[in-house]
């Protein structure tokens, strides 16, 4: 079993996160993004997830862009460009930007690429109990609803 690993970030809210300590749902689905332009990919979830969340009380989802570690201004410069594209304060406080080595963080969570977002369903341990990757498909939302429900 792959659980998930501990990190460091930070919201767009600027509060420092310790994950996963700082996950609050029972069950958490995260949408890990490796480079911009694959917010639209994230984006393409969003109605769903929000459908979801309604329907199962103990699920919450978060984003997870994740960088390549670097120096403090750029982080700077990064998280606060995000924050002025994000202007509701529920997205902005569940967005934690990682910054790290990427290939160890993939790599902790078997995940074989960057090219696509990844969707990864975390159980009450910190467990990866489901992964998808791409663009929402209504077959493979159909399928992570099912592991939600199973939970």
């Amino acid at each position: 079993m792959i659980t998930f690993p501990t990190v460091n970030g930070s919201n767009l809210l600027r509060e420092k996160k310790s994950l996963p300590a700082d996950f609050k749902g029972q069950m958490n689905l995260l949408f890990i993004a490796f480079k911009q332009w694959q917010q639209s990919e994230v984006n393409s979830w969003v109605p769903w997830i929000n459908e979801m969340e309604n329907k199962y009380p103990g699920l919450m989802y978060y984003e997870l862009p994740v960088i390549e570690d670097r120096s403090s201004l750029s982080k700077w410069f990064i998280n606060e460009g995000m924050r002025a594209g994000i202007p509701n304060p529920v997205t902005r406080e569940r967005t934690i930007t990682l910054y790290l080595i990427k290939d160890d963080f993939r790599n902790s969570l078997d995940l074989r690429d960057e090219e696509h977002i990844h969707i990864v369903l975390l159980g009450r341990n910190d467990d990866v109990m489901h992964r998808e990757r791409g663009v929402f498909i209504p077959e493979t939302a159909d399928c992570l609803e099912k592991m939600i429900a199973s939970l």
